[in-house]
Formats: structure tokens, sequence, C-alpha cells
């Protein structure tokens, strides 16, 4: 598994336990209570891979 590097951002909900994070490649990443960090979506120009 890689290694990322999350720096978090600040927004309301993290008042009520949901927080978002951007990794070193400019991706928004979602973690919510108890669950592991997701990816939400890619940086702007990248296509997702399925």
């Amino acid at each position: 598994m890689p290694y990322y590097y999350f720096h978090e951002v600040w927004t309301p909900l993290k008042l009520f336990g949901i927080r978002l994070y951007r990794d070193e490649e400019r991706a928004l990443w979602i973690k919510a209570w108890h669950a592991k960090k997701r990816k939400l979506r890619n940086p702007a120009g990248e296509r997702a891979s399925r």
C-alpha cells in the first residue's frame, strides 16, 4: 500500500465528525467518524480509471 501525506481541510462538517483531507497530488479524501479515509475525487484534469 502506498504512503500518502495528508493536509486537513477545515470545514463546518468537522463539528459533526466528518473530516476532509488533501494529499500531495491535491486529491480530496474524506474520513467520517471511525471509518477509514477514502478518496472522494481526483484533482482537476485527471480521469478516474475503472
